[in-house]
């Protein structure tokens, strides 16, 4: 199957994934926003569902890098390995010392160099960032991808700040750093449209054909000889030849505005290219109303768009390494393109997987591509019964799809088993300091018996052992808490005195729907792979669990400004 039939969604280290599943010179275009930002710790929200202004977080990821044994171990290995990539990092360390800016430079350097290898001849790169670490950064690629191979530093103005801070202005911007693998690289010149008062006011005079403005049709060089000549009854040196002149004369194109003026000639609206994109973009706009999905990172569609549109032919591969809540991954599908993205968090994955849905109406593949060698074939052949681009399933790599799997998730990072066993029910994580969870992990809201009144069901999740006492913390969170529902998902089938406990809690009754829920549910991670659902009422619409995404309503491969 051709690279075009691949829509992969990767849990994981990045680094890992690249050197493991991703093949030298397949990417036509990478897009990556690294987090760095020594002072913040970014969290993922999610609105409340209830009419309420309240939200509710959960750490996604601390955007911090601390120099530690890790990084002395990847510089020197770098470093090892010698050439202009270890000659940077060793500047670096003399300039900066053992810092945190150094920590992410040495994180970022060999992710650097999987990103050139997996990346066509003809490739380019786009590397989101702040000027805090713009300037080494550009050093960096600079040795990775050669000096001359740069092409663009973009300035992206996101946000016109209001700042208490008396000492500085502001920062408004964003840079993008844009390199090529080589020196020929796909790139198409972006246009916007005319800014509508410019066109009335350059644009005021109108016939037959249209719009037009009247331009110059003087030589700036009046050394030309051979373009001197009397026209109309002017003598000057012209722009064009005689013949030309009359000739666009007797086709209307060339007019006098009245005896002994300076001929002109129309130029029109329509046979404009409109204004060229430069290196400033100041004319996109944050992820904002339906578009923002309460993630704090988010980069507006159109951003993904202008890039996608200017640097990845059709059917070429996007890759995305650091994908967060999929906004490349959405530009890349709404434009028909075939994409790569990668995160290393499983709450990162359930927004994808929902964003996907929401947006485009496909889900994952039925079919469980498992962590391991040589998922790269299965996922071509399981694309082969599937039509375009745009509507064939994704499939995800790295997550559990057996017992086994999830068993092996949560002895090495019990969060994550947390997070992405709470995604197979589509529940809403909790925000909670780690260790401080008062007994609830998720919550999924629905709507309650009467118009604008809402329940929640209450879960808990549990990656080691169980027992009945767990079933009686849960049953003081539902009342504490007046939930409908409590629900203990765990690795261990429920013993006999957990099931009697649970049943002992009675039954949710709602009256809309005329039926009574078990109040206290009880699931294996197993019965929940195998299909087992959560029995509650219906979700509406007004109850989704996380922010809804907008529904793709352009064309693939349309102008960008109309896509979605």
């Amino acid at each position: 199957m051709p690279e075009g039939s691949k829509n992969l969604l990767y849990y994981g280290d990045n680094l890992d994934v690249m050197r493991r599943h991703i093949k030298d010179e397949t990417v036509d275009l990478v897009y990556l926003d690294p987090p760095f930002n020594s002072n913040a710790n970014y969290n993922v929200l999610f609105a409340e569902k209830n009419g309420s202004k309240a939200v509710s977080q959960i750490q996604a990821f601390s955007d911090t890098w601390t120099w530690n044994q890790e990084s002395e171990s990847i510089f020197a290995e770098i470093v090892m390995a010698g050439g202009k990539v270890s000659d940077c990092l060793k500047a670096f360390r003399t300039f900066l010392g053992e810092c945190d800016m150094l920590a992410y430079l040495v994180m970022m350097a060999p992710r650097l160099i999987e990103l050139r290898r997996v990346m066509k001849p003809i490739a380019s790169i786009y590397l989101h960032c702040d000027p805090t670490a713009s300037h080494y950064l550009k050093m960096l690629m600079d040795g990775i991808f050669g000096a001359g191979n740069f092409r663009n530093e973009i300035s992206w103005r996101r946000s016109n700040p209001k700042s208490h801070i008396k000492v500085n202005f502001p920062n408004c911007r964003d840079v993008i750093l844009r390199y090529s693998k080589s020196g020929e690289t796909t790139f198409n010149m972006i246009y916007e449209s005319h800014d509508p008062e410019y066109v009335r006011k350059a644009y005021k005079y109108t016939d037959s054909k249209g719009q037009y403005r009247l331009l110059p049709l003087l030589n700036p060089n009046d050394n030309r000889p051979n373009l001197t000549y009397e026209f109309l009854g002017v003598s000057r040196v012209w722009r064009w030849t005689k013949e030309r002149m009359e000739q666009s004369y007797r086709d209307g194109v060339v007019v006098q505005l009245k005896p002994g003026a300076v001929p002109q000639y129309k130029k029109y609206l329509a046979e404009s290219k409109s204004r060229t994109i430069t290196d400033d973009w100041s004319d996109i706009e944050q992820a904002a109303g339906n578009e923002a999905l309460g993630y704090p990172t988010q980069k507006p569609l159109a951003l993904l768009e202008r890039i996608i549109n200017a640097s990845c032919p059709e059917g070429g591969v996007v890759l995305d390494p650091f994908c967060g809540c999929g906004t490349t991954i959405a530009a890349a599908q709404a434009l028909g393109r075939p994409w790569i993205g990668i995160d290393i968090t499983h709450l990162a994955i359930t927004l994808i997987k929902q964003r996907m849905k929401d947006s485009f109406g496909i889900e994952q593949s039925v079919r469980a591509i498992p962590s391991g060698k040589g998922e790269t074939a299965k996922v071509e052949e399981a694309g082969a019964e599937y039509g375009s681009v745009t509507k064939r399933p994704f499939h995800v790599v790295g997550e559990p799809t057996s017992e086994p799997d999830a068993a092996a998730l949560a002895a090495s990072d019990p969060y994550q088993f947390q997070w992405w066993a709470l995604g197979l029910v589509g529940a809403r994580p909790v925000e909670q300091k780690k260790g401080a969870d008062k007994g609830i992990d998720g919550r999924i809201i629905f709507q309650g018996d009467k118009k604008g009144t809402f329940e929640s069901v209450i879960l808990s999740v549990k990656a080691g052992h169980t027992n009945v006492a767990h079933i009686r913390d849960l049953k003081g969170v539902l009342e504490r808490e007046k939930a409908a529902i409590g629900v203990l998902i765990s690795m261990q089938e429920a013993t006999s005195p957990m099931k009697t406990e649970a049943v002992t809690a009675g039954f949710y009754e709602s009256a809309l729907w005329g039926r009574k829920y078990q109040k206290m549910q009880l699931f294996t991670v197993a019965e929940l792979l195998a299909g087992k659902t959560i029995e509650m009422p219906p979700i509406r619409q007004v109850g989704a669990t996380f922010k809804k995404a907008p529904k793709a309503t352009g064309q693939p491969g349309g102008d960008q400004h109309e896509l979605l």
